[in-house]
């Protein structure tokens, strides 16, 4: 049909498993919309059905309802809810903004000396560490996946609202690994500083790394003896989000 467009979806953690590709580029019809092509998929990949009648998707990085309508040169993601660098930006008002996605160990140091200026009298500092168990499995190793480009911007939106909770706090770090990590290794460091210990600091860090696990797309697989497992979330976050 003449008037069918195309657009390029690209799954993640576990659907990009179930589909068996990380990418694929569909033809569609005027009028379709995010609801039908998860049908459509449902129907040329049935093993990943149910996981596709709970999974998340971005339309152009921005995550999209069932009911949105697709257009010509769409990037569509679809990934489970997610489980849980960009460059530095300097808020004059605010401090320093940093995070980024990194297949390198995190330096803690290094992030605590990004936040840390003259006016700034303390330095809190959160670190998810990977252990050695869960759900009474002994753990051997985790891998992480991300959308780049969208964690990227997420992760930028976590630390705006964080500003906005806490207009006290100053600089601000966030830095999460991908790839394989072995017990021990830091998955995510947060690094938040203040002018004063009641200024908002370590409300702040939990606050970040809590939304950071719910609308930030980076998924864990948890790799045990006797197999592997992508561990989903269950907060489905809204279009505004």
């Amino acid at each position: 049909m003449t008037n069918e467009f195309q657009v390029q979806v690209l799954a993640f953690a576990s659907l990009r498993q179930l589909l068996g590709r990380s990418s694929l580029t569909l033809s569609l019809s005027p009028g379709v919309t995010v609801a039908d092509l998860l049908e459509r998929l449902s129907g040329e990949y049935p093993t990943a059905a149910p996981h596709l009648a709970r999974a998340l998707v971005a339309v152009n990085q921005d995550y999209a309802d069932r009911n949105h309508p697709l257009a010509a040169e769409d990037e569509v993601a679809i990934f489970p809810p997610v489980s849980g660098g960009a460059e530095d930006v300097t808020h004059p008002a605010e401090g320093v903004t940093h995070v980024a996605l990194s297949a390198d160990p995190i330096d803690p140091s290094q992030l605590s000396a990004l936040v840390t200026e003259p006016g700034t009298g303390g330095v809190v500092t959160f670190a998810g560490v990977v252990r050695n168990n869960n759900l009474g499995r002994r753990v051997r190793y985790l891998e992480y996946e991300a959308y780049p480009p969208m964690a990227e911007a997420k992760l930028q939106q976590v630390v705006a609202e964080a500003r906005e909770r806490w207009p006290a706090i100053r600089g601000v770090a966030v830095v999460h690994r991908t790839g394989h990590l072995e017990i021990g290794e830091t998955a995510v460091l947060v690094a938040v500083g203040a002018p004063h210990r009641g200024d908002g600091a370590f409300e702040a860090a939990r606050y970040i790394i809590d939304r950071t696990k719910e609308i930030v797309p980076i998924w864990k697989k948890e790799v045990w003896a006797e197999g592997a497992e992508w561990l989903e979330g269950d907060y489905y976050p809204q279009t505004s989000e």
